[in-house]
Parts: C-alpha cells; sequence; structure tokens
C-alpha cells in the first residue's frame, strides 16, 4: 500500500537536510532518512519540526511511507555507497519506481546503474546538484540525466525547488544515462579553472604591492560588469574578511589546495575524448603542485629569481589590463568545457541541448556568470557551433581584450608570478586561431622514427612512409589519431 510522501531522500549530511527543506518550503511532503537512525531523530525534532518532513526508520519503512511510483533520492558518499543503497533499496521497490543520485558520482558509474535498474524495471537519474549549501537550501542548478521516463515523474519537484533565472528554472532533462552527471563534471572542472585563474589575478595584485583593501574594492568593480559572476562576489567577501584579531583572514590560510576529484575526472575525460581542455587541466596540476608545499619551500631558497622588474604602465591601467586577461581567459575556460560535452555527446548519442544547460548554469551553481547568457544566445542562433570562440559576441570580447591579456601574460613571465591558467588560456587561442601549426615537424619525427606514416597537404586520406636515412625499408606502421 502506497503512503503519502512524494519523494524520500537517503543522506543527512548538510547537503540532504537543505535539500529537504527546500523541497517541504515548495510544498513538497518528504520522507527522510540516514544510516544514522539518531540522526533522523534530532533532524525531525529540530530543523524539520512543524514542516512536512518525516522521518523513517530503515528501508522498508522508507518505500512505505512513500506514493507510487516511489521516488528516492540518494545524497551520500559518491562510489561504493550509492551501489551499497541501491542493493538495500530494489528488493523493496516496484516496477516503474524511480532511484535518483545526487552526489557527484562518476558519469560512466551512471551509465552502468541507469542499465544494470532498467534490466530490473527501476528508472534511474544520474542528477549534478550544483550551489553548494546555500543553493540546495534555497534554489541550486539541478542537472538530470539518465532513464528519461522518470522525468515527468520528477520534474515538478526539480524544477520547482531549483533556482530561477529570468523566471526560468535552471533545471531541464540533460540526457540519457550518464548524461547529467557528465555535464554536472564538466561545470565543476570549469569551476577549477575560474577558481586558478582569479587565484592568479590575486598572486599578480599581490606582487604589484596591492594591499587587501584595494583589492576587494577591485573585486566589486569588475562585479558590476562583464565579469558579474559567484565567484568574484566571493572573492571579494573573502579579500575583506577579518578574524577575531581584526586583522586578514586570507594570508594566514595555508596555500596548498585540495581537491576531490571531479577535476581530475575532466582532465582524464579530455585526454580520453582527445579534446585539448588545457585549462582546466593546468589547474588541476596546479592544486597538485600547491600540494607539495615543503618542496616549493626549499626551491624558493636555492632556485634563482628574475631580475628586478619595474611596470611600464600605471597601476589603474595594469588593474584594467588583468580585468581583460580574467575575462578571456573566462571565455576560453567555458569554450573548451563546451568542446568537451559536444565530442562527449557525439560519442555517446546524446542529444545535448547546449544552450538549455547554459541556463541551467544561470542561476544556484558555483560557476554561475553574466555570460552564460550569452552562451545560450549563441547555442539558440547556432545550434551546431563548433566553438564559442567563433561567435560573434565572444569574438569581439576577445578582440577587445587581447592585448591586455598578452600584456598580463608577459609580465607575469618577466615578474617570475606563475599564471599557468592565464597562460595556457592564451595559447590555446593562438593555437586555436592558427591555420598552421607545427605538428608537420612532429609527423616526420614519427615517421623517422616509427615509421607512423604521415599525409601530404592536398593528398589527405593517403598515408605514407618516407625511409628518411635511406637505411630503412619499407615497411610501415599503423596509422593512428592519437
Amino acid at each position: 500500500m502506497s503512503g503519502t510522501a512524494d519523494i524520500g531522500l537517503i543522506g543527512l549530511a548538510v547537503m540532504g537536510q537543505n535539500l529537504i527543506l527546500n523541497m517541504a518550503d515548495h510544498g513538497f511532503k518528504v520522507v527522510a532518512y540516514n544510516r544514522s537512525i539518531e540522526k533522523v531523530h534530532h533532524f525531525i525534532a529540530n530543523e524539520a519540526k512543524g514542516k512536512s518532513i518525516i522521518g523513517a526508520e530503515s528501508i522498508p519503512d522508507l518505500i512505505s511511507k512513500l506514493k507510487s511510483p516511489r521516488r528516492v533520492m540518494l545524497l551520500v558518499k559518491a562510489g561504493s555507497a550509492v551501489d551499497s543503497f541501491i542493493d538495500q533499496l530494489v528488493p523493496h521497490m516496484s516496477k516503474g519506481d524511480i532511484i535518483i543520485d545526487g552526489g557527484n558520482s562518476e558519469y560512466a558509474d551512471t551509465q552502468r546503474r541507469t542499465d544494470e535498474l532498467q534490466k530490473k524495471g527501476i528508472r534511474f537519474v544520474g542528477s549534478g546538484v550544483s550551489g553548494g549549501e546555500e543553493g540546495a537550501r534555497y534554489g541550486p542548478s539541478l542537472m538530470p540525466g539518465g532513464n528519461k521516463e522518470a522525468w515527468p515523474f520528477i520534474k515538478n519537484i526539480f524544477q520547482g525547488i531549483s533556482a530561477k533565472a529570468d523566471g526560468q528554472p535552471c533545471c531541464d532533462w540533460v540526457g540519457s544515462d550518464g548524461a547529467g552527471h557528465f555535464v554536472k563534471m564538466v561545470h565543476n572542472g570549469i569551476e577549477y579553472g575560474d577558481m586558478q585563474l582569479i587565484g592568479e589575478i590575486y598572486d599578480l595584485m599581490l606582487a604589484l604591492g596591492i594591499n587587501q583593501e584595494e583589492m576587494a574594492n577591485t573585486f566589486d568593480e569588475w562585479n558590476k560588469g562583464e565579469l558579474d559572476s559567484f565567484l568574484i562576489e566571493i572573492t571579494r567577501d573573502i579579500l575583506r574578511f577579518k578574524d577575531e584579531k581584526g586583522e586578514y583572514l586570507l594570508p594566514k590560510i595555508r596555500d596548498s589546495a585540495g581537491q576531490k576529484g571531479t577535476g581530475k575526472w575532466t582532465a582524464i575525460s579530455a585526454l580520453n575524448y582527445g579534446v585539448p581542455v588545457t585549462l582546466i587541466g593546468e589547474a588541476v596540476f596546479s592544486r597538485c603542485l600547491s600540494s607539495l608545499k615543503a618542496e616549493r619551500i626549499t626551491a624558493s631558497r636555492r632556485l634563482p629569481k628574475p631580475s628586478p622588474f619595474e611596470l611600464s604602465i600605471d597601476k589603474n591601467t595594469f588593474l584594467e589590463n588583468l580585468r581583460q586577461a580574467l575575462y578571456a581567459s573566462k571565455i576560453v575556460s567555458y569554450a573548451q568545457g563546451f568542446m568537451l560535452l559536444r565530442e562527449a555527446a557525439a560519442v555517446h548519442k546524446w542529444d545535448l541541448d547546449y544552450g538549455s544547460i547554459a541556463l541551467m548554469w544561470r542561476g544556484g551553481c558555483i560557476i554561475r556568470s553574466v555570460f552564460l547568457g550569452q552562451i545560450k544566445i549563441a547555442f539558440d542562433k547556432d545550434p551546431n557551433l563548433s566553438s564559442l570562440l567563433l561567435a560573434p559576441f565572444f569574438i569581439d570580447a576577445i578582440t577587445k581584450a587581447q592585448k591586455g591579456w598578452r600584456n598580463v601574460v608577459s609580465t607575469a613571465i618577466n615578474m617570475g608570478v606563475p599564471t599557468p591558467a592565464l597562460s595556457t588560456a592564451l595559447a590555446f587561442f593562438d593555437g586555436y586561431r592558427s591555420e598552421r601549426l607545427p605538428a608537420n615537424l612532429l609527423q616526420a619525427q614519427r615517421d623517422y622514427f616509427g615509421a607512423h606514416t604521415y599525409e601530404l597537404l592536398g593528398q589527405e586520406g593517403k598515408f605514407v612512409h618516407t625511409n628518411w636515412t635511406g637505411k630503412g625499408g619499407k615497411v610501415s606502421a599503423s596509422t593512428y589519431d592519437v
């Protein structure tokens, strides 16, 4: 016999609790369950008191309290914990019931789970959830994918609780099997890139002797224009924050960054699909380099520094150059992310709506940014757009920012301030706009030492081998792309 609740949620960490409260605020009745029953009791007696939220003592109790088709959302640690709860849920569920994984699961796991559960008559959804604790409570960005038959039964809940941008929900169906979690993975990769870019701008400001209050004021101004975004906003707030001693907290934080894996997954996927997502890769490696704190301390005392450098332009002009460099590099970051989405969609036959994805990211998520609206416009005008860099708006934006961008990168090199993300963004841009690259020499080298063959201009598709030394034979290796 079916119960009365609209949805059940397993996992009462802060994200889970906040999402449940959000659902209740929007008129949905929710069943809360956690492996630790004491946590359920505490939540029901405190944060959930007086709301349309009930607790469950066990998995069977949870299932018994849900309307049919039963909808259960998991917000637990990615990996084996998700599979464990699925195994516990399935024996108590009926054909047509729905399991939703709202964690940061690897998209290949979501593909596998969708297929396995479909064979058992269970509809599985893997949904990206972005926005952190505040987003979960007041409106996240949601990116559901998986078994599309589940969408009509969760659409009103998901779009009801999601953030809104220009009155539109930051949530829509993404695509089949692992599409939702793949889009969330790319979102997180862009997040890595954005954070690294902002960190490099901060580092250059430090090198120029700009004080924190001036930095904060600069980010505040930037947040009123083209760079209006969540990460610029919180950077301003972090720069202004003082501890109980009345001292700025930021300089006291150890400069060794952690990561949970989604940025790394994005970089690995880029390599697997042969897409040059270089900026996100550099952002991941920069975190790895930051973790070598002890080695960096030793190296700072033993390795030579560059010669003293004096800025040839005034500070305010250079601050404008920094803004331009950050803006142009962010455009490259998003362009690379959408290139990866395009390639994965072709491989997995996902019918991704790139304009819709941009809209999903306009509110409630970490990478929400004012120019996401321009990304939607670009793909609405040309759904087959090969790169955002070729859209008129972004061509114009980079044309205006290019001089300042180049000045920042060259100045950073002369000052000895590391800017891996800013630099690789510019290198990618220069490579992408180049009709000719030195890969012809690479092909000749590969053929010289490994007989890997090459194509001649005007004879594309025909692979030939040259006996470069006169000592080799006529036998060549098979051709391959990567």
